[in-house]
């Protein structure tokens, strides 16, 4: 399975026709304890760059954009009841949504974790 990267810190892991959606590990380090959070409908069409969710903590409230466009095929409603699990591991159980890849072509200008590691050492 391969994962991109966002500038907007978002990360992407692709499994065949299935992206699983999250927010980095520094992206949740920026926003401090996560203490709600609000998914998208199960099959929503998102097109690349649209809000796909929302992510409140005690400092602020920040969008997740979609970092490719495609429909809706999952959401871990887990995060409903334990949004911490975005702190504790948001690249692994703390992930937000899965969506049916529209255009794998999006995934060209995405970043790998080597060049989103370079990106955030500019920060």
């Amino acid at each position: 399975m391969a994962t991109y990267f966002t500038k907007d810190h978002e990360w992407v892991r692709v499994d065949g026709d299935i992206a699983t959606v999250g927010i980095s590990d520094y992206a949740q380090s920026q926003l401090g304890d996560v203490v709600y959070v609000e998914l998208p409908e199960i099959g929503k069409q998102l097109a690349k760059g649209d809000e796909a969710a929302v992510v409140e903590s005690v400092k602020a409230a920040s969008e997740v954009f979609a970092p490719i466009s495609g429909i809706v095929e999952g959401i871990n409603a887990g995060l409903v009841d334990q949004p911490a699990k975005i702190n504790e591991a948001p690249e692994g159980e703390g992930w937000f949504l899965k969506l049916i890849i529209a255009d794998k072509g999006e995934l060209v200008g995405l970043m790998d974790e080597t060049a989103y590691k370079a990106f955030l050492e500019t920060l």
